[in-house]
């Protein structure tokens, strides 16, 4: 409870510091660590496998992920298992050289080996949990994977990180990106995101843009983490925050968290022509009142209320 509160104490001085001119950019958010390979691999591969397991392509070309943060391991990861080409769109650019080759050549050396996925024990707050972790022979064949793992596309794939500007590079960096302009419509198969959409300040527009990148049955998978990330003392305290606490929180920060319940991802989702195959709710105990809600959030129903995260894959049908 002392490190919860002494944390919410720090995050709002963060928010109050990003107010004065020229000191939001030492405020960023803390998003997650993509620094370890076996992470970004463990991360991919889940995504593949929901999807098979839900009747979606888990071998898609053309990949676009929200929010990679410091490393662009995961597309990386996607990138060596045979995808094309890979958008990475970020509000802020945190992408680190270094670190990429770094994770790029041990992401090389376990899809080499085959290894097995990275489960629970060693990654219990990566979701969703699966029922085996045995590498996906199924989707990863030795024919695609003779071809993926192939030395010159390897080493194709290596010299676009470090540049990443040239004009033939399977990767595509954003950052930052306000305009769905920057992706060509109907021209990508999928779209994740890993413990990020939480953060989108236009969730709206997000969601807007995702339906016009994919193509016609193109498909998104996200795992979206709605606890309060140490600001409350709660779980699930930021819907008891008052707008006017929020907006101190948050200050002139880019991103931080957008406070939206399950309930609103479902929502869009549905509003923008999307057929959800899968939602995999978690749920925790609530200890939040009803009367602590602050007003905006009082709509929120039970349901809402115990539902800490969730994975949603979900096809474009319109």
């Amino acid at each position: 409870m002392i490190k919860t509160i002494g944390h919410i104490i720090k995050q709002t001085i963060f928010g109050i510091i990003s107010l004065v001119p020229g000191f939001s950019q030492y405020c960023v958010a803390f998003t997650g660590a993509t620094s370890s390979a076996r992470y970004c691999y463990a991360v991919w591969l889940r995504h593949l496998v929901l999807a098979k397991t839900n009747g979606l392509n888990p071998k898609p070309k053309i990949v676009a992920e929200l929010g990679p943060g410091g490393s662009l391991g995961i597309g990386l990861a996607a990138l060596i298992s045979g995808c094309d080409k890979y958008y990475a769109l970020d509000v802020v650019e945190l992408a680190n050289d270094e670190c990429n080759l770094k994770i790029f050549d041990e992401l090389v050396t376990l899809f080499q080996n085959r290894t097995p996925i990275p489960g629970e024990n060693e990654f219990p707050e990566v979701k969703p949990y699966l029922d085996k972790y045995d590498f996906p022979t199924d989707i990863l064949d030795e024919k695609r994977l003779q071809h993926a793992l192939d030395k010159s596309r390897i080493a194709k794939i290596r010299e676009s990180i470090i540049d990443i500007q040239r004009d033939d590079s399977p990767i595509q960096y954003m950052a930052p990106w306000y305009d769905a302009s920057v992706i060509e419509n109907g021209s990508v198969d999928m779209i994740y995101s890993q413990a990020v959409l939480e953060h989108v300040e236009d969730l709206p527009g997000t969601y807007k843009a995702m339906r016009l990148w994919l193509k016609p049955n193109g498909y998104m998978s996200h795992q979206i983490d709605l606890k309060c990330h140490g600001l409350a003392t709660e779980w699930n305290g930021h819907w008891a925050h008052s707008d006017l606490m929020w907006k101190l929180i948050k200050g002139r920060r880019p991103y931080l968290l957008n406070r939206e319940p399950h309930s609103k991802h479902v929502e869009l989702l549905k509003s923008e022509g999307f057929e959800i195959k899968c939602d995999k709710i978690i749920k925790s105990k609530s200890n939040l009142t009803r009367s602590a809600l602050a007003p905006r959030f009082k709509y929120i129903d039970d349901e809402d209320l115990m539902i800490s995260g969730t994975c949603i894959q979900a096809v474009k049908i319109i």
